[in-house]
This record gives C-alpha cells, structure tokens and sequence, in this order.
C-alpha cells in the first residue's frame, strides 16, 4: 500500500486559508444558509463544511470548490494568477537582459 503524503503548509500559506474559510463562512453566513445545508447541497458533510470554513490544508480543493459553487461563488477561483504581475515582471527582465547582450 502506498502511503499518502501531505502537502507541507507554513504559517503563512496556512492564513491565507484561514482568510479563505473565514471568506466562505462569512458569504455563507450573508446567504443566510447553515452548514447543514450547505452540506446537503452539496453531499459533503458537516464536518467537511467545518474544515472548508477554517482553512483546513487537509481538505481537497475539489470540495471547496463544490462549496463556492453553492454560494456562486465558483468563478473567483477563475481569478487565481490572472493578473500574474510577478511573473511578467520575470519574463520582462528576462526580455530585457536579452536585449542587451546583443
């Protein structure tokens, strides 16, 4: 059997989940919903809605997904490293030092 490894999360990584469960929550919390609806709509179970709302590293980013979409929320993740700014900023320096060899 092959064992199961675990992503590793820093403190820092591990608060900007927390941030997205308290996110969830408080947009849950808005629509007036519970978590016993929220996992009835979506099939997962209290315990899982519970882990999405505090951030839990352990919970697949498949279900917090399912999660947004009940509270349509879903097309944020969209936004995720849209706007790449640091990465443009490495391409363009790349870009630039190029130049200048030449």
């Amino acid at each position: 059997m092959t064992e199961r490894r675990q992503a590793i999360i820093f403190p820092r990584q591990q608060n900007i989940l927390k941030n997205l469960g308290e996110n969830i929550k408080l947009a849950r919390k808005r629509r007036t919903l519970t978590q016993q609806q929220i996992s009835e709509r979506t099939g997962l179970s209290r315990v899982t809605i519970r882990k999405i709302e505090t951030g839990d590293a352990g919970v697949s980013i498949g279900h917090y997904l399912v999660v947004l979409s009940v509270l349509n929320l879903a097309n944020d993740l969209t936004l995720v490293a849209k706007d790449d700014e640091f990465g443009r900023r490495l391409q363009d320096a790349k870009l630039l030092a190029g130049r200048t060899k030449k």
